[in-house]
Protein backbone atom coordinates (compact mmCIF):
# COMPACT_ATOMS: atom_id res chain seq x y z
CA UNK A 1 0.00 0.00 0.00
CA UNK A 2 1.38 3.46 -1.31
CA UNK A 3 2.46 5.83 2.03
CA UNK A 4 0.57 8.89 1.19
CA UNK A 5 0.95 12.53 3.18
CA UNK A 6 -0.53 13.43 5.46
CA UNK A 7 -0.41 17.47 4.20
CA UNK A 8 -3.20 19.11 2.99
CA UNK A 9 -2.77 20.15 -0.99
CA UNK A 10 -2.68 24.32 0.04
CA UNK A 11 -0.15 23.51 2.35
CA UNK A 12 1.61 21.17 0.31
CA UNK A 13 1.74 23.94 -2.54
CA UNK A 14 2.66 26.37 0.28
CA UNK A 15 5.67 24.87 1.41
CA UNK A 16 6.53 23.97 -2.54
CA UNK A 17 6.52 27.34 -3.67
CA UNK A 18 8.75 28.93 -0.72
CA UNK A 19 11.12 26.77 -1.07
CA UNK A 20 12.09 27.38 -4.11
CA UNK A 21 8.96 25.59 -6.65
CA UNK A 22 10.23 21.92 -5.76
CA UNK A 23 8.19 18.64 -5.87
CA UNK A 24 7.91 16.87 -2.85
CA UNK A 25 8.33 13.18 -2.64
CA UNK A 26 7.88 11.47 0.50
CA UNK A 27 10.91 9.54 2.24
CA UNK A 28 9.53 8.93 5.82
CA UNK A 29 6.24 8.92 7.78
CA UNK A 30 6.81 8.17 11.62
CA UNK A 31 3.48 6.65 11.62
CA UNK A 32 4.56 4.15 9.08
CA UNK A 33 8.01 4.12 9.47
CA UNK A 34 8.29 3.83 12.95
CA UNK A 35 9.28 6.43 14.99
CA UNK A 36 13.16 6.45 15.73
CA UNK A 37 15.49 8.79 14.75
CA UNK A 38 18.03 5.62 13.05
CA UNK A 39 14.96 4.74 10.99
CA UNK A 40 13.73 8.29 9.41
CA UNK A 41 18.49 9.03 8.64
CA UNK A 42 18.32 5.84 7.07
CA UNK A 43 15.90 6.61 5.28
CA UNK A 44 17.16 10.55 4.43
CA UNK A 45 21.08 10.36 4.08
CA UNK A 46 22.27 11.39 0.67
CA UNK A 47 18.41 12.48 -0.70
CA UNK A 48 19.77 15.97 -1.49
CA UNK A 49 17.55 18.63 0.04
CA UNK A 50 15.34 17.62 2.46
CA UNK A 51 11.95 19.26 4.08
CA UNK A 52 11.14 17.87 7.49
CA UNK A 53 7.49 18.14 8.88
CA UNK A 54 5.76 17.69 11.81
CA UNK A 55 2.65 17.91 12.83
CA UNK A 56 1.67 18.99 16.45
CA UNK A 57 -1.95 19.43 17.80
CA UNK A 58 -2.77 22.80 16.37
CA UNK A 59 0.24 23.93 14.45
CA UNK A 60 2.74 22.62 11.34
CA UNK A 61 6.32 23.24 12.13
CA UNK A 62 9.47 21.52 10.08
CA UNK A 63 13.22 21.53 9.14
CA UNK A 64 14.60 22.40 5.69
CA UNK A 65 17.83 21.07 5.23
CA UNK A 66 19.64 23.08 1.85
CA UNK A 67 21.68 20.06 1.03
CA UNK A 68 21.93 16.53 1.52
CA UNK A 69 22.11 14.94 5.65
CA UNK A 70 25.25 12.77 5.08
CA UNK A 71 26.27 11.03 8.79
CA UNK A 72 28.42 13.38 11.15
CA UNK A 73 28.52 16.04 8.77
CA UNK A 74 26.85 19.83 10.20
CA UNK A 75 24.06 20.88 7.19
CA UNK A 76 22.47 24.27 6.78
CA UNK A 77 19.04 24.55 8.19
CA UNK A 78 16.40 26.80 8.09
CA UNK A 79 13.55 26.33 10.95
CA UNK A 80 9.52 27.19 9.80
CA UNK A 81 5.92 27.66 11.14
CA UNK A 82 2.91 27.20 8.91
CA UNK A 83 -0.04 28.08 9.43
CA UNK A 84 -3.13 28.45 6.43
CA UNK A 85 -0.67 29.57 3.84
CA UNK A 86 1.71 31.98 5.68
CA UNK A 87 5.06 30.55 6.22
CA UNK A 88 7.36 32.11 9.09
CA UNK A 89 11.02 30.68 9.18
CA UNK A 90 14.22 31.31 11.42
CA UNK A 91 17.93 30.16 10.31
CA UNK A 92 19.02 27.59 12.80
CA UNK A 93 21.97 27.30 10.82
CA UNK A 94 24.63 24.67 10.62
CA UNK A 95 23.73 21.53 12.62
CA UNK A 96 24.39 17.41 12.03
CA UNK A 97 21.59 15.22 11.31
CA UNK A 98 22.44 13.20 14.41
CA UNK A 99 21.81 16.48 17.19
CA UNK A 100 19.23 17.53 14.76
CA UNK A 101 16.74 14.22 15.52
CA UNK A 102 18.62 13.32 18.41
CA UNK A 103 19.97 10.20 17.30
CA UNK A 104 22.53 8.28 19.75
CA UNK A 105 21.12 9.92 22.72
CA UNK A 106 22.43 13.62 21.89
CA UNK A 107 21.07 15.39 24.60
CA UNK A 108 19.37 19.05 23.91
CA UNK A 109 21.67 21.62 23.69
CA UNK A 110 20.59 24.94 24.23
CA UNK A 111 22.47 26.76 22.58
CA UNK A 112 21.16 24.94 19.34
CA UNK A 113 17.61 26.02 20.39
CA UNK A 114 15.91 23.07 18.65
CA UNK A 115 15.86 19.53 18.65
CA UNK A 116 13.38 16.85 17.35
CA UNK A 117 12.82 13.60 19.99
CA UNK A 118 11.28 11.40 17.71
CA UNK A 119 11.33 8.23 20.56
CA UNK A 120 9.83 10.67 22.90
CA UNK A 121 7.35 12.25 20.12
CA UNK A 122 8.59 15.97 20.83
CA UNK A 123 10.09 18.70 19.70
CA UNK A 124 12.07 21.34 21.88
CA UNK A 125 12.76 24.81 21.77
CA UNK A 126 14.13 27.63 23.41
CA UNK A 127 11.81 30.19 23.94
CA UNK A 128 13.87 33.07 21.36
CA UNK A 129 13.38 30.26 18.52
CA UNK A 130 9.92 29.89 19.24
CA UNK A 131 9.11 34.07 19.28
CA UNK A 132 11.15 33.96 15.94
CA UNK A 133 8.78 31.74 14.37
CA UNK A 134 5.43 33.66 16.07
CA UNK A 135 4.32 30.33 18.07
CA UNK A 136 3.04 30.70 21.25
CA UNK A 137 5.27 30.77 24.53
CA UNK A 138 5.11 26.69 24.82
CA UNK A 139 8.92 25.74 24.44
CA UNK A 140 7.61 21.95 24.09
CA UNK A 141 5.76 20.18 21.20
CA UNK A 142 3.92 17.14 21.16
CA UNK A 143 4.20 15.59 17.62
CA UNK A 144 1.39 13.75 16.36
CA UNK A 145 3.06 12.68 13.09
CA UNK A 146 6.69 13.49 11.31
CA UNK A 147 7.27 13.22 8.10
CA UNK A 148 10.22 13.90 5.49
CA UNK A 149 10.15 14.78 1.82
CA UNK A 150 13.22 14.77 -0.48
CA UNK A 151 13.18 17.98 -2.36
CA UNK A 152 13.38 17.75 -6.18
CA UNK A 153 12.96 19.98 -9.48
CA UNK A 154 9.25 20.48 -10.69
CA UNK A 155 10.69 19.97 -13.97
CA UNK A 156 13.21 17.12 -14.33
CA UNK A 157 14.98 16.12 -17.05
CA UNK A 158 12.65 13.19 -17.49
CA UNK A 159 9.58 15.58 -17.53
CA UNK A 160 11.47 18.03 -19.74
CA UNK A 161 11.92 15.32 -22.45
CA UNK A 162 8.11 14.44 -21.81
CA UNK A 163 7.07 17.94 -22.44
CA UNK A 164 9.49 18.42 -25.93
CA UNK A 165 7.95 15.13 -27.49
CA UNK A 166 4.45 15.62 -26.80
CA UNK A 167 4.95 19.72 -28.34
CA UNK A 168 6.93 17.60 -31.69
CA UNK A 169 3.94 15.63 -31.38
CA UNK A 170 0.94 17.95 -31.14
CA UNK A 171 2.90 20.39 -34.06
CA UNK A 172 2.58 17.56 -36.33
CA UNK A 173 -0.55 16.94 -35.96
CA UNK A 174 -1.24 20.04 -36.46
CA UNK A 175 0.19 21.10 -39.58
CA UNK A 176 -1.07 17.90 -40.93
CA UNK A 177 -4.56 18.41 -40.11
CA UNK A 178 -7.12 17.85 -42.53
CA UNK A 179 -11.05 19.00 -42.36
CA UNK A 180 -13.28 16.50 -41.94
CA UNK A 181 -14.23 15.05 -45.54
CA UNK A 182 -12.23 17.16 -47.35
CA UNK A 183 -15.86 19.58 -47.19
CA UNK A 184 -13.61 22.64 -46.75
CA UNK A 185 -9.89 24.09 -47.23
CA UNK A 186 -9.69 25.69 -43.50
CA UNK A 187 -11.34 25.46 -40.37
CA UNK A 188 -12.39 28.95 -39.28
CA UNK A 189 -13.01 28.95 -35.53
CA UNK A 190 -14.51 31.67 -33.72
CA UNK A 191 -12.89 32.99 -30.86
CA UNK A 192 -16.05 34.47 -28.22
CA UNK A 193 -16.01 36.19 -25.04
CA UNK A 194 -15.97 39.23 -22.55
CA UNK A 195 -13.57 42.33 -23.33
CA UNK A 196 -10.01 41.26 -22.03
CA UNK A 197 -10.73 37.84 -21.56
CA UNK A 198 -7.04 36.84 -23.49
CA UNK A 199 -9.06 35.96 -27.55
CA UNK A 200 -6.09 38.33 -29.51
CA UNK A 201 -3.11 37.25 -26.63
CA UNK A 202 -4.71 33.45 -27.39
CA UNK A 203 -4.65 34.27 -31.44
CA UNK A 204 -0.71 35.56 -30.85
CA UNK A 205 0.23 32.64 -28.96
CA UNK A 206 -0.44 29.90 -31.77
CA UNK A 207 0.97 32.39 -34.13
CA UNK A 208 4.18 32.47 -31.94
CA UNK A 209 3.90 28.51 -31.72
CA UNK A 210 4.33 28.07 -35.26
CA UNK A 211 6.75 30.96 -35.75
CA UNK A 212 9.01 29.60 -33.36
CA UNK A 213 9.12 33.04 -31.97
CA UNK A 214 7.31 35.47 -29.32
CA UNK A 215 4.99 37.36 -32.01
CA UNK A 216 2.31 39.92 -31.60
CA UNK A 217 0.14 40.20 -34.56
CA UNK A 218 -2.98 41.30 -32.80
CA UNK A 219 -3.35 44.56 -30.91
CA UNK A 220 -4.24 42.79 -27.32
CA UNK A 221 -6.52 44.35 -24.51
CA UNK A 222 -10.06 45.44 -25.98
CA UNK A 223 -10.08 44.77 -29.94
CA UNK A 224 -8.96 48.54 -30.26
CA UNK A 225 -9.89 48.79 -33.87
CA UNK A 226 -13.37 47.39 -33.43
CA UNK A 227 -13.01 45.23 -36.28
CA UNK A 228 -14.30 41.87 -37.26
CA UNK A 229 -10.43 39.88 -37.91
CA UNK A 230 -10.01 36.57 -39.82
CA UNK A 231 -6.26 35.32 -38.91
CA UNK A 232 -4.55 33.31 -41.24
CA UNK A 233 -1.49 31.80 -40.16
CA UNK A 234 1.53 31.00 -42.02
CA UNK A 235 4.02 28.12 -40.48
CA UNK A 236 7.24 28.89 -39.69
CA UNK A 237 8.53 26.03 -41.06
CA UNK A 238 7.51 25.93 -44.90
CA UNK A 239 5.60 29.62 -45.45
CA UNK A 240 2.41 27.76 -45.86
CA UNK A 241 -0.97 28.54 -44.48
CA UNK A 242 -2.14 26.61 -41.78
CA UNK A 243 -5.79 24.33 -42.01
CA UNK A 244 -6.92 26.62 -39.47
CA UNK A 245 -8.45 30.39 -39.11
CA UNK A 246 -9.14 32.04 -35.83
CA UNK A 247 -11.75 34.65 -35.59
CA UNK A 248 -11.36 37.88 -33.94
CA UNK A 249 -14.33 40.20 -32.98
CA UNK A 250 -15.54 42.82 -30.51
CA UNK A 251 -15.59 41.42 -26.53
CA UNK A 252 -19.66 40.53 -25.05
CA UNK A 253 -20.37 43.23 -22.95
CA UNK A 254 -22.34 43.55 -19.96
CA UNK A 255 -26.69 44.11 -20.60
CA UNK A 256 -26.37 46.24 -24.22
CA UNK A 257 -23.24 46.57 -24.76
CA UNK A 258 -20.26 45.05 -26.67
CA UNK A 259 -20.86 43.06 -29.79
CA UNK A 260 -24.11 42.56 -31.12
CA UNK A 261 -26.24 39.56 -31.00
CA UNK A 262 -27.40 39.67 -34.87
CA UNK A 263 -23.48 39.81 -35.74
CA UNK A 264 -22.35 36.87 -33.86
CA UNK A 265 -24.89 34.73 -35.84
CA UNK A 266 -24.37 36.86 -39.35
CA UNK A 267 -20.56 35.80 -38.18
CA UNK A 268 -21.43 32.25 -37.54
CA UNK A 269 -23.11 32.16 -40.99
CA UNK A 270 -20.17 33.44 -42.51
CA UNK A 271 -22.02 37.23 -44.14
CA UNK A 272 -19.37 39.23 -42.60
CA UNK A 273 -16.08 40.36 -44.48
CA UNK A 274 -12.47 40.55 -42.48
CA UNK A 275 -12.18 44.40 -41.40
CA UNK A 276 -15.47 45.20 -41.02
CA UNK A 277 -15.75 47.89 -38.72
CA UNK A 278 -18.74 46.52 -35.60
CA UNK A 279 -21.46 49.14 -34.18
CA UNK A 280 -21.97 48.23 -30.94
CA UNK A 281 -25.38 50.38 -31.27
CA UNK A 282 -27.01 48.13 -34.49
CA UNK A 283 -25.78 45.22 -36.27
CA UNK A 284 -24.54 45.44 -39.91
CA UNK A 285 -27.28 46.13 -42.83
CA UNK A 286 -27.48 44.08 -45.29
CA UNK A 287 -26.65 46.43 -47.54
CA UNK A 288 -23.40 47.21 -45.94
CA UNK A 289 -20.60 46.29 -48.70
CA UNK A 290 -18.97 44.32 -46.15
CA UNK A 291 -22.04 41.79 -46.19
CA UNK A 292 -21.68 38.64 -47.94
CA UNK A 293 -24.79 37.87 -49.73
CA UNK A 294 -24.34 34.02 -50.30
CA UNK A 295 -21.80 32.57 -48.19
CA UNK A 296 -20.40 29.36 -48.61
CA UNK A 297 -19.76 26.69 -46.02
CA UNK A 298 -15.75 27.14 -45.83
CA UNK A 299 -16.62 31.34 -45.01
CA UNK A 300 -19.17 30.05 -42.31
CA UNK A 301 -17.79 29.28 -38.74
CA UNK A 302 -16.92 25.24 -37.59
CA UNK A 303 -16.50 25.70 -34.19
CA UNK A 304 -16.74 28.52 -31.71
CA UNK A 305 -14.47 29.01 -28.78
CA UNK A 306 -15.65 31.06 -25.76
CA UNK A 307 -12.78 32.51 -23.82
CA UNK A 308 -12.71 33.28 -20.07
CA UNK A 309 -10.49 34.82 -17.93
CA UNK A 310 -10.05 31.98 -15.00
CA UNK A 311 -9.81 34.44 -12.41
CA UNK A 312 -12.91 36.61 -13.18
CA UNK A 313 -15.36 33.45 -13.43
CA UNK A 314 -15.95 34.25 -9.90
CA UNK A 315 -16.81 37.75 -10.57
CA UNK A 316 -19.42 37.55 -13.37
CA UNK A 317 -22.33 39.30 -13.15
CA UNK A 318 -26.01 37.24 -13.51
CA UNK A 319 -26.23 39.51 -16.68
CA UNK A 320 -23.21 38.04 -18.19
CA UNK A 321 -23.80 34.13 -16.99
CA UNK A 322 -27.25 35.02 -18.65
CA UNK A 323 -25.70 35.94 -21.91
CA UNK A 324 -23.38 33.41 -22.04
CA UNK A 325 -26.11 30.57 -21.23
CA UNK A 326 -28.31 32.08 -23.70
CA UNK A 327 -26.38 32.04 -26.33
CA UNK A 328 -25.05 28.61 -25.43
CA UNK A 329 -28.18 28.07 -26.30
CA UNK A 330 -29.03 29.42 -29.37
CA UNK A 331 -25.47 27.92 -30.66
CA UNK A 332 -26.88 24.58 -29.47
CA UNK A 333 -30.19 24.79 -31.27
CA UNK A 334 -28.53 25.83 -34.42
CA UNK A 335 -26.06 22.56 -34.14
CA UNK A 336 -22.90 24.81 -33.74
CA UNK A 337 -19.85 23.34 -31.70
CA UNK A 338 -18.88 25.08 -29.24
CA UNK A 339 -15.84 24.74 -26.71
CA UNK A 340 -14.32 26.67 -23.47
CA UNK A 341 -10.84 28.67 -23.02
CA UNK A 342 -9.69 29.66 -19.58
CA UNK A 343 -6.82 31.94 -20.08
CA UNK A 344 -4.44 33.16 -17.36
CA UNK A 345 -3.87 30.11 -15.60
CA UNK A 346 -0.22 30.66 -14.26
CA UNK A 347 -1.65 33.85 -12.55
CA UNK A 348 -3.57 31.83 -10.42
CA UNK A 349 -2.06 31.83 -6.90
CA UNK A 350 0.47 29.01 -5.60
CA UNK A 351 0.24 27.82 -9.27
CA UNK A 352 3.37 26.48 -10.85
CA UNK A 353 4.59 25.44 -13.74
CA UNK A 354 4.57 21.79 -12.58
CA UNK A 355 0.52 22.37 -12.11
CA UNK A 356 0.61 22.97 -15.79
CA UNK A 357 1.89 19.63 -16.82
CA UNK A 358 -0.35 17.94 -14.30
CA UNK A 359 -3.61 19.97 -14.86
CA UNK A 360 -5.88 16.84 -14.25
CA UNK A 361 -4.62 16.87 -10.42
CA UNK A 362 -4.44 20.53 -10.08
CA UNK A 363 -6.78 21.13 -7.25
CA UNK A 364 -7.05 25.21 -7.67
CA UNK A 365 -7.56 24.76 -11.59
CA UNK A 366 -10.10 21.37 -11.27
CA UNK A 367 -12.19 23.73 -9.09
CA UNK A 368 -12.00 26.35 -11.32
CA UNK A 369 -13.37 23.62 -14.25
CA UNK A 370 -15.93 22.62 -12.19
CA UNK A 371 -17.24 26.32 -11.56
CA UNK A 372 -17.06 26.85 -15.43
CA UNK A 373 -19.37 23.74 -16.02
CA UNK A 374 -21.53 24.61 -12.62
CA UNK A 375 -22.12 28.41 -13.61
CA UNK A 376 -22.28 28.47 -17.76
CA UNK A 377 -23.02 24.81 -18.72
CA UNK A 378 -19.97 23.74 -20.53
CA UNK A 379 -18.95 20.14 -20.04
CA UNK A 380 -15.82 19.41 -18.36
CA UNK A 381 -14.18 17.44 -21.55
CA UNK A 382 -14.89 20.78 -23.21
CA UNK A 383 -12.69 23.01 -21.58
CA UNK A 384 -8.88 23.95 -22.35
CA UNK A 385 -6.62 25.84 -19.92
CA UNK A 386 -3.89 27.84 -21.39
CA UNK A 387 -1.25 30.32 -20.85
CA UNK A 388 -1.07 32.39 -23.17
CA UNK A 389 2.14 34.64 -24.60
CA UNK A 390 2.05 38.26 -23.13
CA UNK A 391 5.60 39.78 -21.69
CA UNK A 392 7.82 36.90 -22.60
CA UNK A 393 11.13 37.10 -24.91
CA UNK A 394 11.59 33.26 -25.62
CA UNK A 395 8.86 30.33 -26.42
CA UNK A 396 8.20 27.95 -23.29
CA UNK A 397 7.69 23.99 -24.59
CA UNK A 398 4.75 23.66 -21.36
CA UNK A 399 2.84 26.86 -22.42
CA UNK A 400 3.02 25.76 -25.91
CA UNK A 401 1.63 22.08 -25.10
CA UNK A 402 -1.23 24.00 -23.78
CA UNK A 403 -1.89 26.25 -26.56
CA UNK A 404 -1.76 23.11 -29.06
CA UNK A 405 -3.86 20.72 -27.14
CA UNK A 406 -6.36 23.77 -26.75
CA UNK A 407 -6.41 24.47 -30.89
CA UNK A 408 -6.36 20.41 -31.24
CA UNK A 409 -9.58 20.43 -29.17
CA UNK A 410 -10.96 23.31 -30.96
CA UNK A 411 -10.49 21.19 -34.67
CA UNK A 412 -11.40 17.85 -33.23
CA UNK A 413 -14.89 19.96 -32.18
CA UNK A 414 -14.93 21.82 -35.48
CA UNK A 415 -14.46 17.98 -37.35
CA UNK A 416 -17.73 16.76 -35.29
CA UNK A 417 -19.63 19.92 -37.02
CA UNK A 418 -18.91 18.74 -40.11
CA UNK A 419 -19.70 15.19 -40.19
CA UNK A 420 -22.66 15.78 -38.80
CA UNK A 421 -23.98 18.26 -41.78
CA UNK A 422 -26.10 16.00 -44.65
CA UNK A 423 -23.27 15.73 -47.16
CA UNK A 424 -25.88 15.23 -50.19
CA UNK A 425 -26.71 18.85 -49.21
CA UNK A 426 -24.73 21.31 -47.42
CA UNK A 427 -27.80 23.13 -45.54
CA UNK A 428 -27.39 26.30 -44.25
CA UNK A 429 -27.80 25.97 -40.20
CA UNK A 430 -28.84 29.51 -39.93
CA UNK A 431 -31.37 29.50 -42.31
CA UNK A 432 -31.66 29.29 -45.89
CA UNK A 433 -30.18 26.60 -48.28
CA UNK A 434 -26.47 27.15 -49.92
CA UNK A 435 -26.47 28.28 -53.27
Amino acid sequence: MAVTTRLAWLHEKTLQNHFGGKRLSLLYKGSVHGFCSGDLLDRCYNQGPTLTVIYGEHRIIGAYAKKSYQERKAASIILFALQETKISEWELGLCTPERLFCHDNVKYNSTTNFQIELRNRKVIMGSKTTEDLGLVQNCTISIQDCEVFRCEDLLDERKIKGVTELRKSLLSALRTYEPYGSLVPQIRILLLGPVGAGKSSFFNSVRSVFQGHVTHQALVGTNRTGKYRTYFIRDGKDGQYLPFILCDSLGLGEKEGGLCRDDIFYILNGNIRDRYQFNPMESIKLSHHDYIDSPSLKDRIHCVAFVFDVNSIEHFSSQMIEKIRRLRRELINAGVVHVALLTHVDSMDLITKGDLIEIDRCVPLRSKLEEVQRKLGFALSDISVVSNYSSEWELDPVKDVLILSALRRMLWAADDFLEDLPLEKQVDVFGGVEA
